[in-house]
Parts: structure tokens; sequence; C-alpha cells
């Protein structure tokens, strides 16, 4: 995959939001730190993989994906903010949704920690094992990115 491509995407997005709020490149990690753990239990809501208790299945996959990428943007920004980028490598599904989702929770916090490319690279590779286990191709991941970039320049515009 080519990752170059929405990193560029997602760097130009970056700088319109820090020129738009007067924002440093760099000053805002933790909180993207929190605004991907966020949508990640948005993400979790939406599969309601953990959901034992109930018989509903889950939101229809259009959904699913918008909600993935919004952490595939929060990924690509924490990237460029610490100068570490994720290029491809083979993906291995392990498990269940549920143990995916947990093992993003884990590396997200083990990179707020480190900060370091290690542990950037690792969460970055498990939130894409979670996408292995939602379903999502390639194709569907990268057409969804776009996508949602185009929404996001256009909440910027409109004072979202």
């Amino acid at each position: 995959m080519d990752w170059k491509s929405l990193y560029d995407m997602q760097r130009k997005l970056d700088h319109y939001i820090e020129e738009q709020h007067e924002i440093e490149k760099g000053q805002m990690v933790d909180e993207k730190i929190l605004a991907m753990l966020v949508e990640l239990g948005e993400l979790a809501n939406e599969t309601r993989c953990f959901k034992f208790w109930s018989t509903k299945g889950p939101s229809e996959k259009a959904i699913i994906l918008e909600e993935y990428v919004d952490g595939v943007h929060f990924l690509l920004s924490l990237g460029l903010d610490l100068g570490y980028r994720y290029t491809s490598t083979s993906l291995k599904e392990s498990g269940s949704q549920t143990a995916a989702f947990l093992a993003v929770y884990s590396s997200i916090q083990h990179m707020k920690k480190e900060k370091d490319e290690q542990s950037y690279v690792k969460a970055f590779y498990d939130y894409l094992v979670l996408g292995l286990t939602l379903g999502i191709t390639e194709k569907e991941l990268i057409e969804a990115y776009e996508r949602k970039n185009a929404i996001n320049f256009e909440r910027q515009n409109e004072g979202y």
C-alpha cells in the first residue's frame, strides 16, 4: 500500500488545521492520542463485538468503515508529529475482533508512554490488523480515507 500519498494528504489537512487554530506542529500529540482512543471506542461500539449481552448485530459496513478511517487520520497525524512513518508490512490476522481492539488500546498506550518509532509502528500495525478482522480492504480504506479527508476540510471551512 502507498502510505506516502495518505501521509501527504494528512500533512495538508494538519497544516490547514494548525493555521486555522494557530497551533504549532506537534503541540497536540496527547490530544491526538486521546482522540485516537475515543475514535477506537466509537468504532468498537459500532461493531458491537464486545456486547455479549446483546443480540443486535453490528452497524452496516459503511458506518464501521467511516469510524475506522477516523482512526487512520489520527495515526497518520501522530506519525507526522512524531516524525515517524508506517511502511507496508505483511499483516497477520490473529484472534477475535475483541482481541484486536484490546491490542490496539494496549499499543496506543505504549506509544503514549514511549513516543518512539517502534511503538508508533506497532500501534499502526495493530490498527491495520484490526481492520483485517473487520473485513476492510486496502481499496476501501483508501477510498474512505479520501472521502473523509475532503469532509474534514469542509468541516474546518464551516467552523467545525
